[in-house]
């Protein structure tokens, strides 16, 4: 049985490697839109079980993991930057502000479906204007969640974080690798 990665991401797949050298990628193009009224703390789980059942239509046999990652700010969710306009305005929304940043993880195995979110909290230092355009004009904003990679330049804008720095990243290696073993454990009957 092979463990596929649903995700286009190049820093998940990085992280993956953490976990397992022993995993292929599946990358599926669900739409990203959600439900009214749906809970923004439980929006990246959902997005990520609508990864995990795409792929999964794929490769039926084998253990299936989606991924998503959220950035929320004052209960709303922060998509990733449009242009730099709007790549701006989030920056300047975050700056010397904490935010939160959830990563939900599904694994689809014979059928059976494990969902889990994983939240860490982000403290931005003041930034200035100049900052932002600088950071902007690296072209580092424009495909991450919150418009920042706290794996690149972005991390210069960061005070602290409360919980786990990978989620941040995209991918909860800890708690995803846990995971993964209880439910190979738990259908080990089966694979």
């Amino acid at each position: 049985m092979k463990i596929i990665l649903a995700s286009s991401s190049p820093r998940r797949r990085e992280l993956m490697h953490y976990i397992t050298d022993d995993f292929d990628v599946c990358t599926t193009n669900e739409d990203e839109i959600l439900p009214e009224n749906l809970d923004p703390y439980y929006a990246a789980e959902y997005l990520s079980l609508k990864k995990a059942a795409a792929a999964s239509k794929h490769h039926p046999e084998n253990i299936v993991i989606g991924c998503d990652t959220v950035v929320i700010l004052n209960g709303k969710i922060i998509g990733k930057p449009k242009d730099s306009v709007n790549a701006f305005n989030i920056l300047r929304a975050i700056s010397g502000k904490q935010h939160d940043v959830v990563t939900g993880c599904t694994i689809i195995c014979k059928g059976k479906i494990y969902s889990f979110s994983q939240k860490t909290s982000v403290m931005f230092y003041n930034i200035s204007d100049n900052e932002i355009e600088e950071y902007i004009a690296s072209g580092e904003p424009f495909d991450k969640a919150g418009g920042y990679g706290i794996q690149g330049k972005g991390a210069l804008f960061i005070k602290g974080i409360e919980g786990d720095y990978y989620n941040v990243m995209g991918l909860p290696i800890a708690a995803l690798a846990k995971k993964l073993k209880e439910v190979i454990k738990e259908n080990k009957g089966d694979i």
